[in-house]
């Protein structure tokens, strides 16, 4: 079993020896065993942090490089008109602390449209239809945002919270 400790960050594909593809909530761990695109067995033993991210690069205690890919997964794509409509949807959302990737379709210049990918949700589906998105129930890979509070060439956003819900929604955030 090959065994992969260290964390390279973006590597071009070329770099490496093989592929490992991963879901969302896998690239969320910092210790499981894999198989990689390839039919390697590996082992990932990492710092805990940062999220897998899709083109990062792992490096094995023999010097071989494995480049991260995202799976395709299940996912809603909401549509709806950039500016405005895309920040309030993006906002509502991150409000509830999901996960999202955001972005254009290539053809967005002529469009006008905007796109916030999330998982299978019916609660979130049903607010971003209200907020008047279009929803696209689909495979794709799952890459979210890093959030605002990683390191530059982290992926993650780990930063310790606390809530008191009532009639104010309060955070308290320690950095």
């Amino acid at each position: 079993m090959l065994t992969l400790t260290e964390r390279l960050g973006p590597i071009e594909a070329s770099a490496a020896v093989d592929t490992l593809t991963l879901d969302y909530q896998t690239r969320t761990r910092g210790r499981f065993k894999a198989t990689s695109d390839a039919g390697r067995e590996v082992g990932v033993f990492l710092d805990r942090g940062p999220v897998l991210r899709h083109g990062d690069g792992l490096s094995g205690e023999d010097g071989r490089v494995i480049r991260v890919q995202a799976a395709v997964e299940p996912v809603v794509t909401a549509r709806l008109e950039a500016g405005l409509p895309l920040a309030r949807l993006s906002y509502h959302l991150g409000n509830r602390h999901v996960q999202l990737a955001i972005g254009a379709d290539a053809d967005a210049g002529s469009t006008g449209l905007g796109w916030v990918r999330f998982p299978p949700d019916h609660v979130l589906e049903e607010l971003a239809e209200r907020l008047g998105a279009r929803l696209e129930h689909h495979a794709a890979p799952f890459d979210p945002e890093p959030g605002a509070y990683a390191r530059a060439g982290e992926g993650g956003h780990h930063h310790p919270h606390s809530h008191q819900h009532g009639d104010h929604h309060g955070h308290d955030h320690a950095h």
